[in-house]
């Protein structure tokens, strides 16, 4: 039986109904306030436990994390493993590209006469450029999206929906990226995961036993 998106939809639907009501709230933030009232509600609501834990949180967004889930995936399911580094590596590229034709200014920059009045975490690189969309947040809100629809209880699609915000809040956080770049990626990452595992879901080489198995089960 072949699967459609609808079929896709469904089985995360514990993430993407949330993640619909979401980003509603999102686009309503975004109506109402300026660019830089949003970012400085974050960026004045500061606390030393944010400073501790936002890289970590953040460091959950990098392509790092993505090549170390894989590796734990191929031990159980060489087409799962895959799946999770093409998936996010192809939303990488999406974002990306989109970057370079953006070409947005990253907060720093963007505000660079008001440096003295921002909050900075001590320890981080801050990037100049390339802001819109945020591509940790689009690899989170991958992997998330993926991990999801590969749980069999899919109420874990909540908890992941929240994990995945919680990584674009960290990039506002650090003063890495704006608001609207974080609901973009977060976007890009729930489209084009969703539109890839339609599309993958039916293909042969994917489904076969070679694929299913991993490096640890039985021939």
């Amino acid at each position: 039986m072949n699967i459609g998106i609808k079929d896709v939809l469904y089985k995360i639907r514990w993430f993407f109904v949330p993640y619909l009501v979401v980003l509603i709230v999102c686009l309503l933030i975004k109506i109402t306030f300026s660019r830089e009232e949003i970012y400085f509600a974050v960026n004045t609501r500061n606390f030393s436990f944010g400073d501790f834990i936002a890289p970590y949180l953040t460091d959950l967004g990098n392509f790092w994390t993505v090549i170390v889930l894989s590796a734990i995936l191929v031990i159980f399911s060489y087409s799962k493993a895959f799946l999770m580094l093409l998936l996010n590596t192809i939303s990488a590229l999406v974002a990306q590209i989109v970057k370079h034709v953006f070409d947005a200014p990253r907060p720093k920059l963007y505000f660079q006469s008001q440096l003295a009045h921002i909050h900075f975490v001590k320890g981080v690189d801050m990037l100049m450029l390339h802001s819109f969309p945020s591509g940790h947040t689009t690899t989170a809100f991958t992997t998330a999206v993926l991990i999801t629809y590969w749980c069999r209880n899919k109420f874990f699609g909540f908890p992941l929906l929240l994990l995945a915000m919680c990584v674009g809040y960290s990039r506002m956080y650090l003063s890495e990226h704006f608001f609207e770049d974080v609901t973009a990626g977060s976007v890009l990452g729930v489209i084009t995961t969703v539109c890839l595992i339609t599309w993958l879901a039916n293909a042969k080489f994917l489904n076969s036993p070679k694929w299913d198995r991993g490096l640890i089960s039985k021939n």
